[in-house]
């Protein structure tokens, strides 16, 4: 993305700035005789320090925001670039289609996969449309029904995990959403084809583990995994939500402290900067992590994956008498 199409987070400004004064210089030069070759030499090599000093150091809270971003790359533009040949299918079959997850087939460098994906907005009635990145009780069905058409048909399964977490509204607690997202634990457990999940950006609690019961669960740099939102936890422990940077600094929620902990098995590096300052970076850097994992669970029979999937979110967590 260019950076005049870039919104910022409060400490990504001084980056912006500089960002700002380059096209300026640029755009000047290219309407002038004027040489400023060295002006811009030296402007660039100060945005490469300035993005050192901002990125390499961030808090988990920053992390968190930067999951947030709003020119973060969402579902529906990396599947774009890392499949073809995508077909979204709509419905649960017994209420209603969810808009705030899409799924369907698709191939991945020749190889059938199905998908199934979280999806937020980029603006108000986006967001209004795709009910902000959570899903509904027939989003969980739809996805379920995906994902048992893909044991069908022998599909491995890639979700893409972008939620705050499911909706938590009266129509969905009266839809059962509740038994929906435990329905699709208990399933995705038993199903013989590989299964692949991705964070790309928020893992908001039972929202994103009902449809991450993977054999690889992966994660972006920048992205956050997490039984309930920084929000939430400061909201119920500290009874005040501006203590979200406290809370996201206890959850150890950022990506690191998931792959210590072995909730995650892989944490995909980000461009410089943040997957919203190249998009296609991310999506190669993605994409080529997807087909080393499907070529190492092609060579698992089906019953080999089931145990090891049970066995791998059976020892998550410690527990005391």
């Amino acid at each position: 993305m260019s950076s005049t199409n870039k919104q910022s987070l409060e400490f990504e400004k001084p980056l912006l700035e500089l960002e700002k004064q380059l096209d300026d210089l640029m755009q000047s030069s290219a309407n002038s005789d004027m040489d400023f070759t060295d002006e811009i030499k030296a402007i660039e090599k100060k945005i490469e320090k300035t993005k050192r000093q901002v990125y390499s150091d961030l808090s988990p809270w920053q992390k968190v925001q930067l999951s947030r971003h709003p020119n973060r790359p969402y579902s529906p533009d990396l599947i774009s670039r890392i499949f073809t040949n995508f077909e979204e299918l709509h419905g649960d079959r017994l209420f209603r289609d969810d808009h705030a997850l899409i799924g369907g087939p698709a191939f991945i460098d020749g190889q059938p996969v199905m998908i199934i994906a979280q999806q937020k907005g980029r603006n108000t009635e986006e967001n209004l449309q795709r009910n902000f990145g959570c899903p509904n009780p027939e989003g969980y069905r739809k996805a379920l029904r995906l994902m048992k058409m893909a044991n069908r048909f022998n599909l491995p399964i890639i979700s893409l995990i972008d939620t705050p977490g499911a909706y938590p509204g009266i129509g969905a607690e009266e839809r059962h959403v509740a038994e929906a997202i435990a329905v699709n634990l208990r399933e995705m457990a038993d199903f013989e084809v590989p299964i692949i999940a991705l964070v790309i950006g928020e893992g908001g609690s039972g929202g994103a583990l009902g449809v991450a019961v993977a054999d690889r669960v992966l994660i972006l740099e920048n992205a956050y995994y997490s039984v309930i939102s920084p929000e939430g936890c400061a909201a119920i422990l500290w009874k005040d939500r501006a203590f979200a940077s406290n809370a996201a600094e206890a959850l150890k929620l950022d990506a690191n402290e998931l792959l210590k902990l072995g909730i995650v098995d892989s944490v995909l590096a980000e461009p410089a900067g943040g997957a919203h300052r190249d998009w296609e970076t991310t999506a190669q850097t993605i994409k080529d992590s997807l087909l080393a994992e499907l070529k190492n669970l092609a060579k698992m029979k089906p019953a080999e994956l089931t145990v090891r999937r049970y066995q791998k979110f059976r020892v998550m967590g410690q527990f005391s008498g």
